[in-house]
């Protein structure tokens, strides 16, 4: 998490952790799936309402496929992060954009108020 923080500040920055990203090929839920681990920073606009990008680290974490190979694992690996961030604007869309949207307007008012300084949002 720190390195997260070093790389990317706390302003519009979420880390996840313990998030699982399951593919499945087959209607057999024994067989022709592969589950992948991530964790990482998820990056969103200024206003919060949208991710922009994310920085994540993706592991294989167990697979039912004997016919899965290594070239697919990594096109796999990516499409992991297009899904969460895919299901993060899921998340935004589900919260109260509202509140978040008042929050920054305090920040911001906060910091105008200090000169334009705000703690470790510099």
């Amino acid at each position: 998490m720190q390195k997260a923080v070093a790389s990317h500040g706390t302003r519009n920055s979420y880390y996840l952790t313990e998030g699982r990203c399951t593919f499945r090929f087959t209607n057999d839920p024994d067989i022709g799936w592969v589950r992948f681990t991530f964790e990482g920073t998820v990056l969103t606009d200024d206003p919060d309402a949208r991710t922009i990008g994310s920085d994540l680290e993706v592991a294989i974490d167990q697979e039912t496929c004997d016919w899965l190979t290594q070239p697919a694992v990594e096109w796999l690996r990516g499409a992991v992060k297009q899904a969460v961030e895919v299901e993060f604007d899921r998340y935004i869309a589900a919260g109260d954009l509202l509140r978040a949207l008042e929050r920054l307007a305090r920040e911001q008012a906060a910091s105008d108020a200090a000169g334009g300084y705000l703690g470790m949002n510099l």
